[in-house]
């Protein structure tokens, strides 16, 4: 596993795109890769010059965090939300759920499985591939999570025929995430991170929120713990016996909305026993707002795994003091020693292409106030 310096700085994974690339996606331009390929680079070098340790190539070729493997996975069709609405059993809670939540229905798109799923490219192996080329840092590459795709990727209606239950579709989504871990690992890929945002729904939502925005999740059932338990054993299939880089799983309350007001709140804590159970080396998690709760509690993390200490909120226009943060993570490394903490955003800058929470010029800025707290911890002032 690569060694870093004290108190690595990394991003969740997602930065705003460009107006250009956003023009050119939608009209499929000649130039399209050219232009992808640029932004990769420009999300690369902004990283850099903020001092970010661990970068990433910004999400720039994708729609979003997740609906991307539409174009690379055989069996997969992008809907958007108001697609899916025709499809819904209950169509009218559906839609007043996403108006509740401030989701525009054309705004996301979500992967759903129409036919057996196939892998038509490397997932994400290309993208590393073209960053390891341009960058000496180390690399995170951030893939969606299994129990994500399984929940969001089983529409009955639409599904069905090729996978008749949600068990059947879950063999093959592990399948295509093992195959590409252990192609990033045999390339000497850093870090793999899935993302996992939808566990904090099933913690906080209630039961009465079976059909969540983040994944369309129309496939739960009603029981949380047995979702948790599936949740355990997808990503232990995924992970176990591939070895290299360092496994993470991010997990946050929501990034679609500025409105913090409509985002999930509550502790860890309830996931925490889940966590202690999953195969995984860091645990990338919001701590920026108030709606996370104690962080003291992350004691209960499996001994010697990471944290990525979430200290910053990407969806706010105030710029975080770095001596606060440095506050809060000297505080954190008394509980889970200082060697185990990462820094990093709460969650991505640039969750969907078409409505990224921030602005470019205030993504780096942050990122520089996380690169200056570490300097602060580093060298002991704080």
């Amino acid at each position: 596993m690569t060694s870093y310096p004290a108190f690595p700085v990394t991003t969740v994974g997602s930065w705003p795109r460009p107006e250009g690339l956003l023009l050119a996606t939608k009209r499929r331009a000649a130039d399209l890769k050219e232009q992808e390929d640029a932004a990769c680079l420009a999300a690369l070098r902004a990283q850099e010059r903020a001092g970010v340790d661990i970068v990433s190539d910004g999400e720039q070729r994708r729609d979003n965090f997740c609906s991307f493997l539409s174009g690379r996975v055989e069996g997969f069709e992008q809907m958007s939300m108001a697609d899916l609405l025709e499809h819904v059993e209950d169509k009218a809670a559906f839609e007043g759920l996403l108006q509740t939540l401030d989701v525009p229905a054309y705004a996301m798109r979500n992967n759903v499985a129409v036919g057996p799923l196939r892998a038509r490219t490397p997932l994400v192996l290309d993208d590393y591939r073209f960053l390891k080329q341009h960058t000496d840092r180390a690399i995170k590459m951030t893939l969606p999570g299994p129990y994500l795709l399984v929940r969001s990727s089983w529409v009955k209606a639409l599904s069905e025929g090729a996978y008749p239950t949600r068990e059947k579709l879950a063999d093959d989504v592990v399948r295509i995430l093992r195959d590409e871990l252990i192609a990033l690992a045999a390339e000497g890929c850093d870090v793999v991170q899935f993302d996992e945002p939808v566990l904090t729904e099933l913690v906080f939502a209630g039961k009465s929120s079976t059909h969540t925005f983040m994944c369309a999740a129309l496939a739960a059932s009603a029981d949380p713990e047995g979702e948790l338990e599936l949740a355990v054993e997808l990503i232990n299939r995924v992970v176990d016996g591939v070895e290299g880089p360092l496994k993470a799983l991010h997990v946050c309350r929501g990034n679609w909305s500025r409105d913090e007001g409509v985002l999930l709140s509550g502790s860890y804590d309830e996931l925490i026993p889940h966590f202690a159970r999953m195969h995984v080396d860091q645990f990338v998690l919001e701590y920026a707002t108030e709606r996370a709760g104690d962080p003291a509690l992350l004691a209960g993390l499996p001994p010697g795994s990471h944290v990525g200490f979430g200290v910053v909120n990407p969806r706010t226009d105030e710029v975080e003091d770095p001596e606060a943060i440095a506050r809060r993570v000297r505080a954190l490394a008394e509980v889970v020693g200082h060697e185990r903490i990462h820094l990093n955003p709460d969650c991505g800058f640039g969750t969907f292409a078409v409505r990224p929470m921030n602005a470019e010029a205030t993504a780096v800025r942050k990122l520089e106030a996380l690169a200056q707290a570490a300097e602060l911890l580093r060298s002991g002032r704080i």
